[in-house]
């Protein structure tokens, strides 16, 4: 398999959350657009707002690695957050949709030879166009959710999304997840796509290994589908918005405790 095809699933996946996206939000009117995502801190158009800024910066990112440049920081990231932050929420939500979408059509561009050849060193290593999409996806394909749930309270991540995501969680489940001083090793059989993993807690650490690390028998088990296990990982799986989960009396909510969101 060439790394073009290794990551074409990814850029197809981001560009159908793309068009969710767009979908979701052509159809709104100007009240909508201002009320209140799942995100409790932000309205519609502010969700709107971090994916149109993240698609500048992520659009930073491709021309270094193009020019084989160093990543750019923090300091190339204030002036678009600001300039992000003063827009009205009308033209956040428009100017979004299309700094995404050139964003997306710009790699779509690439020749295989540049798609197979980009490289960049930023989050902490050497990555690829498949480990840069794997950033965007995950934060593209959630805040998508975030905005479709509002007027389908049944809505899903999507399929495609969380049939990659489900196995690029081990780093963030490190980084976000909250130890609590509890110690417990939760088995987690995941559908759609099947998964057999584990969240342990040493007390001080969260981890998310594969079922078969597991140096004794798991504490608890939870079976739940994979969209569902990516957005408990996300902060994203209240009681209103929860599928049918096969799980122990509180092991829900101990979950949801190690992963309250971010």
């Amino acid at each position: 398999m060439s790394a073009d095809e290794d990551f074409a699933p990814w850029l197809a996946a981001t560009q159908a959350s793309h068009a969710r996206l767009r979908n979701a939000v052509g159809s709104m009117s100007a009240d909508e657009v201002v009320s209140r995502s799942y995100d409790t801190e932000w309205s519609i158009a502010q969700v709107l707002s971090h994916l149109g800024s993240g698609a500048e910066i992520f659009s930073l990112f491709l021309r270094a690695g193009l020019a084989g440049e160093p990543a750019p920081g923090p300091d190339a990231f204030g002036p678009i957050w600001e300039g992000w932050n003063n827009k009205t929420a009308a033209d956040q939500a428009a100017d979004a949709l299309v700094v995404d979408r050139e964003f997306l059509d710009h790699v779509d561009s690439l020749d295989e030879a540049t798609k197979r050849s980009w490289h960049l060193d930023m989050f902490g290593g050497e990555q690829d166009l498949r480990g840069l999409f794997r950033f965007r996806l995950g934060e593209h394909a959630l805040h998508t959710w975030d905005v479709v749930v509002v007027g389908d309270p049944s809505a899903t991540v999507a399929g495609d999304a969380a049939a990659l995501l489900i196995d690029t969680l081990d780093q963030l489940v490190a980084r976000v997840g909250q130890a609590n001083g509890e110690t417990f090793s939760v088995a987690v059989t995941t559908s759609d796509p099947e998964r057999s993993l584990a969240v342990v807690s040493s007390g001080d650490a969260v981890e998310l290994r594969a079922a078969h690390e597991l140096a004794g028998a798991a504490t608890e088990a939870v079976s739940l589908p994979a969209e569902a296990f990516i957005r408990l990982v996300y902060g994203r799986l209240d009681a209103e918005h929860t599928p049918e989960v096969t799980a122990p009396d509180g092991t829900l909510d101990l979950l949801r405790r190690t992963f309250p969101g971010f």
